[in-house]
């Protein structure tokens, strides 16, 4: 009897041991009881009752992704193409995610490829290739509130490739190509404008200093004569005072006039008219260096 009591003692020792369960961080556990919800189990050591109590499910709070393959989508302008989704999702309900829908992440497949579809149906090709923002921000809302009654949380959506049909991606790069010459061409005339300016301008202020230069050399110029007849005159003029002040004679004047004249002719002129006045005191002159060349005789 007591090797009985003993043995069931490590039996329910065991059973216990064996129906500990601790919940790791950022999980939770699904508890059935007799087939019904009974409870959430959050971070921490738990005890189920053995044969009764059941973990039906252990889900998963962290933050999730999962990329789904491409779908077929046609365009307002019925062009048909391929797009793949990127759906990043959080488990914020353990019990609803349990027991809300079956399979959630094919309903979520499900749910995107026909969201998608709606919304890739009122754009045209060229809005849905420049709309990714647009179409990634209204897929989000459709989906969270869809899955709200399923306990996910739709955190993003991304539109991972949109390929189009291979003779539109042709087209595209045809186009592209065209616009890049385009632009090459575009900058090339532009380049060739700002030489052209450049060249022009700098033969203008080449042409201006220039000229400038001319105009102060012809004042500079000028000023030097103006101020060289100046300095002429004034030499004349102080001459003639002092001449004045001196009070010269007839006969000296007259000795200056004939040097002016033996100056003037400097054996240049063949012909020089002489006043009669200059001529008789010429005459006199002459007479009087005759006779003091006889006095020294």
């Amino acid at each position: 009897m007591i090797l009985f009591l003993f043995f069931l003692i490590i039996v329910l020792i065991i059973v216990l041991i064996l129906n500990i369960r601790i919940v790791p961080q950022t999980h939770a556990y699904i508890i059935e009881r007799l087939g019904g919800y009974h409870a959430t189990w959050e971070v921490g050591i738990h005890v189920k009752i053995p044969f009764i109590d059941r973990i039906a499910k252990k889900v998963n709070l962290k933050e999730q992704v999962v990329d789904f393959k491409p779908q077929a989508v046609i365009t307002e302008d019925n062009v048909t193409m391929q797009i793949d989704t990127v759906v990043f999702y959080q488990i914020t309900d353990p019990k609803m995610y349990a027991y809300g829908v079956e399979k959630p992440m094919m309903a979520i497949e499900n749910l995107t490829a026909t969201t998608l579809r709606n919304i890739i149906g009122d754009l045209e090709l060229d809005e849905t290739l420049t709309s990714r923002d647009t179409i990634n921000t209204r897929m989000r809302s459709v989906l969270d509130e869809a899955t709200d009654p399923w306990g996910i949380k739709i955190n993003r959506v991304e539109l991972k490739n949109i390929i189009p049909p291979a003779e539109i991606q042709n087209a595209m790069e045809r186009q592209m190509k065209a616009e890049r010459e385009r632009r090459e061409s575009i900058l090339r005339a532009e380049g060739e404008k700002k030489s052209a300016i450049l060249i022009a301008e700098g033969e203008k202020e080449s042409a201006i200093l220039r000229a400038e230069a001319k105009k102060q050399s012809a004042i500079r110029e000028s000023e030097g004569r103006a101020e060289a007849i100046i300095k002429v005159q004034s030499a004349v003029a102080e001459g003639i005072r002092r001449i004045n002040e001196a009070a010269p004679s007839n006969g000296y004047l007259t000795i200056k006039s004939l040097e002016a004249f033996e100056k003037a002719a400097d054996g240049k002129a063949t012909k020089i008219i002489i006043p009669s006045e200059i001529q008789g005191i010429a005459g006199l002159a002459a007479s009087l260096k005759g006779i003091v060349e006889d006095e020294h005789k």
